[in-house]
């Protein structure tokens, strides 16, 4: 993820000069927080999560047992025994780590479903941020949840509220209530390189 969610270059000639730009920004951890079907998109990625976990446990748990087993009757087992049963327990290691790396690894399933889940929503979000860049003339809208360094923000540019008004939303969440909020921010504000899990990409062409 960027760590400026929106950069719209609303200016066409470049003898305006860039203290006439106008600047804002959202916190986009508030404003999910404020979105029901985003709470329970995450409540549902939680619960499938769980029981994944749990099954994998399950699994080692049963593994760990042949292995116990195994050491206790080792002693009575011919060579070939032995060879058959430790195949057996490497093969079920082996088909665990497997599972594990399809539901949690990377693109796995859990990224997979979080991605059908959260994706529409955040494009909602990303359209809205758009529209109003377009509709009130800025130039940039920074993400304040993000890991963007901001020295000073000012509350006056902070947008999220007109978001989630756009969006049909009414906030339930107070601001100061979720990480990466305070006040707002104002033009000249420095931004260095980052990422933010949940924030807003740029819909991909033809969504």
């Amino acid at each position: 993820m960027k760590k400026v969610i929106l950069v719209l270059s609303l200016v066409a000639g470049t003898a305006i000069s860039a203290l006439a730009q106008k600047y804002a920004y959202v916190n986009t951890e508030y404003i999910l927080e404020n979105i029901p079907e985003y709470k329970a998109a995450m409540q549902q990625l939680d619960q499938i999560s769980v029981n994944w976990q749990k099954e994998i446990e399950t699994k080692y748990a049963a593994i760990d047992k042949l292995y116990k087993d195994y050491q206790a009757e080792q002693i009575l087992l011919t060579e070939d025994m032995k060879r058959k049963r430790e195949a057996e327990i490497t093969n079920k290691e082996k088909d665990v780590k497997e599972f594990q790396k399809a539901k949690f690894g990377y693109e796995g399933e859990l990224f997979k479903k979080k991605q059908e889940l959260v994706k529409p929503i955040q494009d909602k979000i990303y359209n809205a941020v758009k529209k109003m860049a377009v509709d009130q003339s800025y130039a940039v809208i920074f993400d304040k949840s993000s890991d963007l360094i901001m020295l000073y923000t000012n509350p006056k540019y902070d947008k999220s509220d007109e978001i989630l008004k756009a969006m049909g939303y009414k906030a339930k969440v107070t601001e100061g209530s979720v990480g990466g909020s305070s006040s707002g921010s104002g033009s000249g504000t420095k931004t260095t390189g980052g990422s933010q899990q949940d924030a807003p990409q740029r819909p991909t062409e033809g969504k």
